[in-house]
């Protein structure tokens, strides 16, 4: 099994389409269903054997939660800050930009 390249609270982009997140999960190889993934037009279709992230994402238009596959992610050096109404939740943005997930407390 291949280890991820991105870690959670990492800002990235998409390599073809034009939205940007922040990881929240990680799936060390596809997890979704099958007809998720072949609504996908197969010259863009992923492969399967790779991590895959959930995404607090976003676009020019509104705010979502995101799937990718790591081979369609790149790491945005924006430095611009993500608008995802769910950051506040699961993230701390730190003061060099850096977002880093809450401590869960235990009881």
């Amino acid at each position: 099994m291949k280890t991820a390249k991105f870690a959670i609270g990492q800002v990235v982009r998409h390599r073809l389409f034009p939205f940007r997140g922040i990881i929240f999960d990680v799936d060390p190889q596809f997890a979704n269903t099958d007809e998720w993934y072949e609504a996908i037009p197969a010259d863009v279709r992923p492969r399967k054997d790779q991590p895959f992230y959930h995404l607090l994402a976003e676009n020019s238009e509104t705010e979502y939660i995101a799937y990718v596959s790591e081979q369609n992610l790149l790491e945005d050096q924006s430095g611009e800050p993500v608008r995802h109404p769910q950051i506040k939740e699961m993230f701390d943005k730190k003061p060099d930009g850096r977002y880093e997930p809450k401590r869960q407390s235990k009881h």
